[in-house]
Formats: structure tokens, C-alpha cells, sequence
């Protein structure tokens, strides 16, 4: 019996987000280099995409690549950015077909020619997918993303676009890579570790927060439906008491 039978399918988090941490102790503890750490975490990508169109979840948020990470050994950033390129290359397919729509969040500037090449190619190819929006962050750190938001702000106040005193939460998220979407109900990180390292600060201001001590590797269907079923029995207050919430329970489930 699957874990997805317990899962109340009306009270789904429209979002969710995953720190995929873990590959490389995965695969130090095994003897191997940090390189098939990070193949066997392209293995649960696919198992956690599948599960979660399986319970239909609209948004999937993967922190593949912080801004950070560019500070890693040349050799483990290039063996990465070939990795992603063939694994993009094999999947496109099997998302089009299973309606997924990949988009990307992140500094793709950054990116090596045939990185970004390929993946602005997945991004067009599966653009008209009406299934499990799936973003991938990559050169991405929030630190990174607020700042471009302020700036794109101020380059707004200048040309009179935009006045100062009008500038407002609602401003900001819509300068953010995420506009449009809902902010994740939901973030995952495995791996042991307990901080959200500088992702999706803004968006995240109200998420439950799920960490495990799965290294990414080894994180499967199940182990992704054991999260939606804790944060499902999580009590969501977003500042208010749990009176409150105990008396407006429909309007509290679905606020973001």
C-alpha cells in the first residue's frame, strides 16, 4: 500500500519547494566520487516529478545550482553542467508527454552556452504543458533574486514608471523570478541539515518548513508523500490564533 492513499487530495499545497541536498556525502559514504552523487540525484528528480503529478501538485520548485555553488571545484561546476545538459536532453521528451512545463529561475547569464542553450530549448518545448509546473533553480540565490527585484524597482522610480510611495509588498513579488506563481506551502530539505541556504526567502515567509535526514539520492515517491502527509498535519495560522483558524478553517487551508 502506497503512502498517496493517505493523502487528503483537498488539501494539497499548491506549491512546493525542495532543497536537494546530500548527493555528494551520498556518495562519499559509499566510496565513490562526489560525481555519482549527483547521477543518482538526477534518478530521484525524476521519481519525485512523477509523484508529484501523481497527486497533482501544480508547482515543483528544485534547488539544483545556488550562486554559491559556482565557488565549488571547476571540475564537480563542469561535471554538473554536462549532467544537467544530458539529463534535460533525455527527459524533454517524457515531460511533454506527461504535460509538464519546465521553467527556470536563477542567473541564467551565468550559465555555460551549451547549459543555457539547452535548457531554453526544454523551456520552449514544453511551454504549452498545462500539468506540473516545474522550476528549476539554477545560479540561483535569493540574496541574488532580491536584489535584481530592487534594482528593476529603482530603474522604475527613475523613468516615472513607478511612484516611491506606491511601492508595496505586491511591487516586490512581482519583480521576483516566481511572479505569477503561488509562494510554496511546502519546503523539503534533505540531507540532515536544517537551514534554508538563501532560498526562496521572500516566497517562503510563511512555508512549512520539513527537513530529513534522507540524503537526496535516496529520496523517493514515498518519502516525498510522508512530507505532504506531515505538512498536511501542520495547524496553519499565518499570525493568527488557532481559534481563529478552528473558525475559518476552508479560508486559513487556502491562504498564501
Amino acid at each position: 500500500m502506497s503512502l498517496i492513499d493517505n493523502i487528503d487530495h483537498s488539501y494539497l499545497p499548491a506549491h512546493v519547494a525542495i532543497i536537494m541536498d546530500g548527493n555528494g556525502r551520498w556518495a562519499q559514504a559509499r566510496g565513490l566520487g562526489r560525481g555519482e552523487g549527483h547521477k543518482e540525484g538526477i534518478a530521484s528528480i525524476r521519481k519525485v516529478v512523477e509523484a508529484a503529478s501523481k497527486v497533482a501538485i501544480p508547482y515543483l520548485t528544485l534547488y539544483a545550482f545556488s550562486t554559491e555553488n559556482w565557488n565549488r571545484p571547476a571540475e564537480e561546476v563542469s561535471g554538473l553542467m554536462d549532467l544537467m545538459v544530458y539529463a534535460i536532453t533525455e527527459e524533454t521528451d517524457d515531460l511533454k508527454k506527461n504535460n509538464v512545463r519546465i521553467r527556470c529561475i536563477g542567473d541564467m547569464n551565468r550559465l555555460p552556452n551549451h547549459a543555457r542553450t539547452t535548457l531554453e530549448r526544454c523551456i520552449r518545448d514544453t511551454e504549452n504543458g498545462t500539468g506540473l509546473t516545474l522550476n528549476i533553480a539554477l545560479s540561483y540565490s535569493s540574496k541574488w533574486e532580491l536584489t535584481e527585484a530592487a534594482r528593476k524597482i529603482a530603474g522604475d522610480v527613475a523613468k516615472g514608471v513607478l511612484r516611491e510611495c506606491d511601492i508595496n509588498e505586491e511591487t516586490l513579488s512581482k519583480h521576483l523570478t516566481t511572479k505569477g506563481m503561488p509562494d510554496p506551502d511546502l519546503l523539503v530539505r534533505t540531507g540532515g541539515e536544517q537551514r534554508i541556504s538563501n532560498f526562496l526567502l521572500w516566497q517562503c515567509a510563511y512555508a512549512e518548513l520539513y527537513f530529513t535526514d534522507i540524503f537526496w539520492p535516496d529520496f523517493g515517491e514515498e518519502d516525498f508523500y510522508m512530507a505532504i502527509l506531515d505538512f498536511q498535519g501542520r495547524e496553519r495560522r499565518f499570525g493568527q490564533t488557532s481559534e481563529q483558524v478552528d473558525s475559518h478553517p476552508v479560508a486559513n487551508r487556502t491562504e498564501r
